[in-house]
């Protein structure tokens, strides 16, 4: 019986383990806003689930090539500073199309190559089932509005039905924010809160471990 001079008993805080599309992520939430583009991800999710026990943000990308891999690896390496946060990479492979406009009036070779991300949603899917298996959360959240994350989804609720999936679809478009297909394979499904983007910046400049310091690059701000 808990008496007035009793300790409070507290419910356990819930573990939980958060994956994030790093590129689903960008273009669905940060894309046009280069003044949050420098977002720690750490100080975001306790922001989003203060009440939960996070366990590990896990974070999904593959490195650019072009004008903005500078920025990229900036913010990869302010990331890593995190303890929380892992990074997990992927690649672009390039991919053959054959342009289909019929206007086009072009009479050379009309075959080109597009960078293709590979291994993103693949990664994603086996993180979440080997932490379901490991039993190292008890609730997984994810960060995108990708269908292609379905069936992980769908044999995770399958083997451990104990388990609560959230997810979260970055966007600021409607229409790709409806992500029907992902977000009826959740327990619960939210449009990813904006208004915590601003309040979650990284410093302007962060030591990096080594001596050194990351800084923010010059065109986002």
């Amino acid at each position: 019986m808990v008496g007035p001079s009793s300790p409070i008993l507290q419910k356990p805080k819930t573990r939980s383990i958060v994956y994030i599309d790093g590129f689903n992520f960008y273009y669905g939430a940060v894309q046009s806003t280069p003044a949050l583009k420098w977002l720690d991800l750490a100080r975001y999710c306790g922001y989003l689930r203060p009440h939960d026990d996070l366990r590990a943000i896990r974070y999904f990308s593959a490195m650019v090539t072009g004008r903005t891999k500078p920025n990229q690896e900036a913010y990869l390496r302010a990331l890593a500073t995190t303890p929380i946060v892992e990074i997990v990479l992927g690649k672009f492979k390039k991919k053959r199309v054959t342009c289909d406009v019929p206007l086009c009036t072009w009479a050379g070779d009309r075959v080109y190559y597009v960078p293709e991300e590979k291994r993103t949603d693949v990664n994603i899917g086996i993180f979440m089932l080997d932490d379901a298996y490991r039993n190292a959360c008890d609730h997984l959240i994810l960060f995108s509005g990708d269908s292609d994350l379905v069936p992980a989804l769908n044999m995770i609720k399958l083997r451990f039905p104990g388990k609560k999936i959230t997810v979260y679809v970055p966007s600021r478009n409607p229409k790709r924010g409806a992500a029907v297909e992902i977000r009826s394979a959740a327990d619960v499904n939210r449009t990813l809160p904006l208004n915590f983007l601003g309040k979650a910046q990284f410093p302007e400049k962060i030591p990096d471990g080594s001596g050194g310091f990351v800084t923010r690059p010059l065109d986002w701000h």
